[in-house]
């Protein structure tokens, strides 16, 4: 169980942090901004999730995907081998893919692309496809420099095409299209 009884360590007054493993890094060091990103992510899908009211199902799904973001901040903060410190597993990511094809299943196809609109909602689950997709790009460049987990890429990746999925169900399918120059 966590436990903070304190807020205010004064630690990181001299622009460096506490990683997982008691190292102390800089804080604009690469695993920091993709600590910093992911937790961007999950407040961006804070946001989401309380404008859903009376979307049950829309809420309990961000409440899981938000969940995950806290185990991938945890598996980021840690690097290397850490024995039983917590991986993220396939199992999220394989719920994800569930999740997708089911919402994917009621739409119709596209024909275009998407622009990032509709009901607030949807508008409001774009906003947080963009911050997961950063965030994603993030975690890429630091497993460019630094050896991670593999699921970590592959569970932002799914959850961004989640986001994309939810904001058409959010839109009732009726989708806001991209119309290109010549045709507008």
């Amino acid at each position: 169980m966590v436990r903070i009884d304190r807020v205010t360590t004064r630690g990181g007054d001299g622009g460096q942090t506490s990683l997982g493993d008691g190292e102390r890094v800089a804080k604009d060091a690469p695993r920091i901004e993709a600590l910093g990103a992911v937790d961007e992510a999950n407040a961006a899908l804070g946001v989401l999730r309380a404008g859903l009211a009376g979307e049950a199902w829309a809420e309990d799904m961000l409440g899981r995907m938000q969940n995950d973001l806290f185990d991938i901040g945890a598996d980021l903060c840690v690097p290397g081998e850490a024995g039983d410190r917590l991986r993220l597993t396939e199992a999220p990511v394989l719920r994800l893919e569930r999740e997708v094809a089911a919402m994917t299943a009621g739409l119709p196809a596209l024909t275009s692309f998407v622009l990032p609109g509709g009901t607030p909602a949807a508008a409001q689950a774009h906003v947080a496809r963009t911050v997961l997709r950063r965030a994603e790009r993030r975690v890429v460049s630091l497993a460019r420099a630094e050896a991670l987990n593999p699921l970590l890429v592959r569970y932002l990746n799914r959850a961004s095409d989640h986001l994309f999925v939810l904001a058409r169900r959010l839109n009732a399918g009726t989708d806001v299209l991209w119309v290109p120059g010549a045709g507008r």
